[in-house]
């Protein structure tokens, strides 16, 4: 079964798709001929990278999605007007621009990858759909089933999770079989059916419409016309599966211009050292809607990561790594980072992380060679962390900064608002707190939360609504309800916009005294028993504390992480002097008092600690 894999628009451009990376070797390591085709890339190079960038990077309605809707729906396409940019706010050249992609660009890039390859040589086309790919899909698979009916169409991805694959395989004539889930068993499986005329829908996690040939009392079959069988277990040992292969990413960028290849090394490679996550397996955070089937945690052995490593590096000619995992396995603290620093590994790393790591350990990723985290820190309120029930308090995101930037690590950070159960004060809370961390890295952006399907809001909000681009993509005859992945939440309980222009302000100001040069300071140096801060931070207050004594053991108390303010006092065995203290460095703000915790706010001045 010859099979082709394609990532459609808008896959971003920067990085190849470790989804058709890895069910190619898996296919092939099964015995099928298996080739993948960025065609992501193809409409970056002609529309340019800027622009794509420019849809593929926006969060909010669906526009790429929109510019691919009448190519997948033809006549039943809902917007040939333009009405969802009018909707949004999108006027001018940016409108036109969007406009001539959609009704220029987009056919012409549909013309180009229908002509432009040997699909009469090809038996299976397998499309992988996460957010914004699904109605660029759905048009390629639409013009190659027009001009080669016996081509098979295969869909999977997140955006085909459960329902949402469903309703878009009973409504969609080009959508052939679905997997939902994780495809590394299921995918092999359904060539092997084709292969020996089996039916694939047998194969578990795989869906088809029912055909006129199927028993009426079939097992399996629904009474919404679909043929499909329950999913498999998660797969369980992740070091059996083959490094993926990005050999076709890296020649199609090249042969089109996006990439020189003195630039491969630029490249951040994904890779995965983890599957689901052992934080969510205990404690869903609310807005959350990852692992949506498979939230069973999953783990490489180191071994087995760096033998990947070294052979992804070799094969594709760089040395930067991005973590698809959605949380860091504490065992590889012990295992994976200590042998990459200790085998003078000079890989650089992306990973996401849980934000209640300390010091110490933020040390151990720095040296294995983390460069880059984002440990969904989301809050500076322990309350608002709370609804969130993300399992840390305010105090430990605000010590992951200290020593993220301490040891030259980026975090890429957001704060959320917008959850049932929050006040006014949480967030006049954080607005006050801001001014004394301009020293540490700001968020990149802030916002109200989406509702997400599958996450714990999702299914405990009084009131939701696709949001409200859906109805501007796809036709009347598709269940919204279903098929969304995004919701408003119009229960009418959250607070007024109003409540967060404090902080909103109070953020702006963060960004802009972090971008001055030079950045804002606030550092401390001790030695035999003398404690001296030096602080930065506001323009024209510069200047120097010196504290010696117990007032500079109070604070020596809770430098390396956030420390009890009751084992202060025990440790120091002078209650009120401790609480007088901790309560005029935190006036100063040189300590963030976070209900019964103390975390200090100055970081280390000498480096390498």
């Amino acid at each position: 079964m010859r099979t082709v894999l394609v990532a459609m628009p808008f896959l971003g451009v920067d990085r190849p798709s470790i989804q058709l990376g890895l069910l190619k070797a898996i296919g092939e390591a099964h015995g099928f001929p298996v080739g993948t085709l960025h065609a992501n890339l193809d409409l970056a190079a002609r529309t340019g990278v800027d622009f794509y960038r420019s849809v593929a990077d926006a969060r909010g309605p669906l526009l790429g999605d929109w510019l691919f809707a009448p190519a997948a729906f033809g006549a039943a396409a809902p917007d040939p007007q333009g009405r969802l940019l009018d909707a949004i706010g999108i006027t001018g050249e940016r409108r036109e621009r969007l406009l001539r992609a959609r009704d220029e660009d987009v056919p012409a890039l549909l013309d180009d990858l229908v002509a432009g390859h040997p699909w009469d040589r090809v038996e299976v086309a397998g499309f992988s759909c996460t957010f914004q790919q699904t109605t660029a899909s759905i048009a390629l698979a639409r013009r190659l089933k027009a001009a080669h009916p016996g081509l098979v169409t295969l869909f999977g991805g997140a955006g085909f999770d459960d329902e949402m694959g469903l309703e878009l395989l009973r409504r969609v004539e080009a959508i052939d079989l679905i997997v939902s889930g994780e495809a590394d068993t299921a995918f092999p499986a359904v060539l092997r059916a084709l292969r020996d005329g089996v039916d694939p829908a047998a194969v578990p996690g795989v869906a088809r419409r029912v055909r006129a040939s199927d028993v009426p009392k079939m097992i399996g079959r629904e009474a919404s016309g679909l043929v499909r069988t329950a999913a498999a277990p998660a797969h369980r040992d992740l070091d059996d599966l083959p490094p993926p292969d990005y050999r076709e990413y890296f020649a199609r960028a090249e042969r089109l211009g996006l990439l020189a290849p003195a630039e491969r090394r630029e490249v951040w490679l994904p890779f995965e050292s983890s599957r689901g996550c052992w934080w969510g397996a205990k404690h869903h955070c609310t807005f959350c809607g990852l692992n949506a089937t498979t939230m069973s945690y999953r783990s490489k052995s180191a071994a087995r990561v760096l033998a990947e490593l070294d052979t992804l590096a070799r094969r594709h000619r760089t040395l930067r790594f991005e973590a698809v995992d959605n949380i860091l396995d504490m065992r590889h603290l012990t295992e994976l980072f200590p042998a990459l620093a200790d085998g003078r590994h000079d890989y650089e790393f992306f990973y996401e992380v849980k934000a209640n790591l300390t010091g110490e350990q933020l040390r151990t990723l720095a040296r294995g060679g983390v460069t880059r985290l984002q440990p969904g820190l989301e809050s500076l309120s322990s309350h608002v962390l709370g609804l969130m029930d993300k399992g840390v308090r305010a105090a430990q995101n605000v010590n992951l900064l200290r020593w993220a930037g301490y040891y030259g690590i980026d975090v890429a950070w957001s704060i959320l608002w917008g959850f049932p159960g929050e006040t006014a004060e949480d967030y006049a809370g954080q607005a006050a707190l801001v001014p004394h961390l301009t020293h540490l890295q700001p968020p990149a952006d802030s916002g109200r939360i989406w509702l997400e399907r599958f996450s714990p809001l999702f299914r405990t909000v009084q009131k939701r609504s696709p949001e409200q681009s859906y109805r501007y993509v796809y036709p009347p005859d598709l269940d919204l309800d279903r098929l969304a992945y995004f919701f408003d939440d119009e229960s009418g309980d959250a607070l007024p916009d109003a409540a967060y222009a404090p902080l909103t302000a109070a953020l702006d100001d963060w960004s802009a005294a972090w971008s001055r040069e030079p950045r804002p300071a606030l550092t401390y140096r001790a030695a035999a028993g003398a404690l001296q801060i030096r602080d930065t931070r506001h323009p024209g207050g510069a200047g120097t504390y010196t504290f010696d004594g117990p007032i500079a053991e109070v604070y020596l108390s809770c430098v390396d992480r956030p420390t009890g303010v009751a084992a202060i006092r025990r440790r120091l065995g002078r209650p009120g002097l401790v609480d007088e203290v901790l309560a005029e460095f935190a006036r100063r703000g040189l300590v963030f008092l976070d209900g019964s915790l103390a975390v200090a706010l100055a970081v280390p001045e000498v480096p390498g600690r």
